[in-house]
């Protein structure tokens, strides 16, 4: 009879517990979003403002960590934060995708056209969308991120422990200051996955350490000192873009639907803009479940529990250019800390990678061919050491992290099997 009690009185703590983190997650959500909205010009431009640090330990973390699990790694607890502004001028680059952005549907010899070998997006269609950040864009970034002084540091990129960055050529990125190394850690080596993968919707990333006398950091010693940062810790810098909007989920993905399917009865009523993004969706979805980042649709698939229009708002850590490129922000709880909870979160992750047979080729390629060679740790490894100086600094996966990545590209290969297996004669 006691150990009933104690039970119930467990369940009763984690109910309440889930209905704090909902109130909390959703006063953030409100309060950036209302932060943005103050700061849109009539042009459309965003701007950094002053953001406040809600909590030290949000809810959201304390109940990402399940207490089991808060013991066996050292009780650290992540600080994770939603969307937020991001911006910087991207100068000569152009978004602009090369369609006629109308809203007329598709012709009937276009629709056609739309899916190849049964599951696939079509070159055609893949043609049409605008590489994000592009190899040479990313290198020519980190080359002067890594060569310009910081001159100045303000709020603007989220919690206060992260602050927006003015280099000397006026140039921005965002610095994010991990409450643990895993913070940072977890968005540089998704970063690097994404690289891997040929994905091209993240901001570069550059890592650097802190040190007031370098050159890099010796103009903004004072403010330094004033957030109470480390010396010698290791913080990522990403570029800041300007004019991003928030994106809510499109319908095909949403929970009321039965899913994104290669179907023409499905897509025969989308426009080419649409199709477009809905392309970008898949290969997010397919990112996200392989880095197991439950900040971003699969929180919003938790909530549905409470809030059966949470699809319908803005998607946490996701936004988009005017021309419709998708973004993809604040990927902290990627892989390093996505894997430690995974538990929690494995049954929504599989529901929304279930709701996708549609797939962008060339990232399926990429997946097919690193489930064939069995050594996805081996790549990332090398492209990250190579890319960045400072990986010995940051660190790698653990063995067990890389073999949760390893199992994870294995279990995709096969989802991506089973739809071309369901779909292909169609």
């Amino acid at each position: 009879m006691r150990a009933v009690s104690a039970n119930l009185l467990a369940l009763l703590f984690l109910c309440t517990c889930s209905c704090v983190f909902y109130v909390w997650s959703r006063l953030e959500s409100q309060l950036e979003r209302y932060k943005r909205g103050l700061h849109v010009t009539a042009a459309g431009s965003f701007h950094p403002g002053p953001s406040t640090d809600l909590s030290t330990k949000t809810f959201r973390a304390l109940l990402t960590v399940p207490a089991a699990q808060r013991l066996r790694f050292g009780g650290k607890l992540d600080n994770l934060t939603s969307a937020r502004d991001q911006t910087v001028s991207l100068g000569s680059r152009d978004y602009h995708m090369n369609v006629n952005n109308t809203g007329s549907k598709l012709r009937e010899g276009q629709l056609g056209s739309v899916i190849e070998d049964g599951i696939f997006w079509s070159e055609w269609l893949d043609d049409q969308l605008h590489v994000g950040f592009s190899e040479e864009h990313a290198r020519a970034w980190r080359e002067r991120a890594r060569g310009n002084r910081i001159v100045k540091l303000e709020a603007g990129c989220g919690r206060i422990s992260n602050q927006l960055a003015t280099f000397s050529d006026g140039t921005k990125a965002c610095v994010r200051y991990g409450i643990n190394a895993d913070q940072v850690q977890g968005e540089t080596l998704t970063y690097y996955l994404a690289c891997l993968l040929g994905i091209t919707n993240l901001p570069p990333l550059i890592l650097s350490q802190l040190n007031v006398d370098s050159e890099q950091w010796a103009s903004v010693r004072r403010r330094i000192g004033g957030l109470q940062w480390s010396e010698r810790a290791v913080v990522s810098l990403t570029e800041w873009v300007s004019n991003l909007t928030g994106v809510v989920t499109p319908a095909p993905l949403r929970q009321e639907s039965n899913g994104l399917h290669p179907l023409r009865g499905e897509l025969s009523n989308k426009t080419v803009p649409e199709l477009l993004q809905l392309m970008q969706w898949t290969d997010l979805i397919l990112f996200d479940y392989l880095t197991a980042n439950f900040d971003r649709l699969v929180s919003n698939l938790f909530s549905l529990q409470w809030d059966s229009r949470v699809m319908e708002r803005d998607t946490n850590n996701l936004l988009q250019t005017p021309s419709g490129d998708l973004v993809f922000i604040d990927n902290e709880a990627g892989l390093v800390h996505g894997y430690r909870v995974l538990d929690m979160w494995e049954k929504y992750h599989s529901t929304v990678l279930g709701s996708v047979c549609v797939f962008r080729k060339r990232t399926a390629q990429r997946v097919i061919e690193l489930h064939r060679r069995r050594d996805t740790r081996t790549q990332l490894l090398e492209l990250y050491r190579d890319s960045e100086p400072l990986s010995t600094e940051l660190g790698f996966l653990s063995e067990e992290h890389a073999g949760v990545l390893q199992n994870r590209i294995d279990r995709l290969y096969k989802h991506i099997l089973h739809c071309k297996g369901k779909y292909s004669q169609l």
